[in-house]
């Protein structure tokens, strides 16, 4: 029997774009033919866990899975798990550097990377505006260079490239009309911005990814301050949760690719190489995915009313991100290259002007 129950907006724009992931260039590479198993030797075999749960799994990391799976052709498989599958995603770090998963896709502060520069992975307070933000400051501002250092230093650990993914929203069941309706609210969150809101009253709390939706319907939680609409919507918040604040805390989330060095090192330099292909394809898919996205869902979502903090009050908290930036460069010499790189980049697109600023 047809389903005749007519869509509801938001159904239609979630519909739209889950067709679009299918048409993209990961869904022809899914769609080939069960790849040639080498006869030669066994295919090397990896795990790769996620910081994300299954519904955004299925956009921000299985089409790049999918897709280096099938054009390595028998040679690689790469099993993926979902947020805490296998281990909690605050132990992902220690997990991939003892081998036993091979690789991670995560920002460094929800998985806790011992390195100086790790409160920058994930929402660092105003430091992007757009997602193109983040590649821009990888590529052109030296962060690139930066991170290679940082992990450098870790025994047993590669980091292999960074993106951006959404922009930092608060969604909660009451309203935040200003920053005193913040005050106790109890919020799903990322460390760093978590950090930095808790001035005004919010209350960050960790709990599984899994578990956000029933913490939210038992009152444990009164929102969470984890993503932009994209995800609100795709994995069920938004049903949940009744107001979205428009005020967006930064413009985009630096989320990375890691690898266990040892598991790395025994990938053949072919392989490394469609490896990083397919990373730089998931980049390049999810700034089209989130961008289009976000603005189509904030303007024609129905599930949740929009509220702004009062343009005076918000000036407050750009504000005080510099004190916050400060602080941060203080903690070491790499921290403040970092930061330094934020103050170059925001003078430089200020001064560009539109349509950078």
């Amino acid at each position: 029997m047809t389903d005749t129950t007519p869509q509801s907006p938001s159904e239609k724009i979630l519909a739209s774009r889950r067709k679009f992931l299918t048409a993209s260039a990961f869904g022809g590479a899914a769609a080939l033919a069960a790849p040639y198993v080498n006869a030669q030797s066994a295919p090397i075999k990896w795990r790769l866990q996620t910081y994300s749960g299954a519904p955004l799994g299925a956009h921000v990391i299985k089409p790049q899975i999918d897709a280096f799976n099938a054009a390595a052709n028998g040679e690689m498989e790469i099993e993926l798990y979902y947020a805490d599958q296998l281990v909690p995603t605050g132990e992902l770090f220690r997990a991939m550097q003892n081998g036993t998963i091979d690789a991670v896709q995560s920002d460094d502060a929800t998985m806790a990377s011992p390195v100086d520069i790790s409160v920058f992975g994930g929402y660092f307070p105003f430091a992007t505006r757009y997602s193109l933000d983040v590649p821009a400051l990888f590529n052109y501002y030296g962060l690139n260079e930066i991170w290679a250092e940082a992990y450098g230093e870790v025994e047993n650990v590669t980091w292999l490239s960074s993106g951006a993914w959404d922009p930092l929203h608060i969604f909660t069941k009451d309203p935040i009309r200003s920053l005193a309706d913040m005050r106790g609210k109890r919020v799903f969150g990322v460390p760093t911005a978590g950090r930095f809101l808790s001035q005004y009253g919010l209350i960050p709390v960790t709990v599984p990814w899994d578990d956000v939706e029933v913490a939210l319907q038992t009152g444990e939680l009164d929102g969470v301050a984890w993503c932009g609409f994209t995800e609100a919507y795709e994995v069920g918040w938004a049903d949940i949760c009744n107001y979205a604040l428009t005020n967006s805390v930064t413009g985009a989330w630096f989320g990375s690719y890691f690898a266990n060095t040892e598991s790395w090192n025994k990938v053949p330099p072919h392989l490394q190489a469609l490896y990083r292909s397919t990373i730089d394809q998931s980049h390049y898919y999810r700034a089209l995915w989130y961008w289009g996205g976000e603005a189509k869902l904030r303007v024609e979502g129905e599930k949740m009313e929009l509220t702004s903090i009062p343009a005076d009050e918000w000036a407050q908290v750009v504000s005080d991100a510099d004190a916050f930036w400060d602080e941060i460069a203080a903690a070491s010499p790499r921290s403040a290259k970092v930061v330094q790189a934020f103050k170059d980049y925001k003078a430089n697109m200020e001064a560009a002007g539109y349509p950078y600023r």
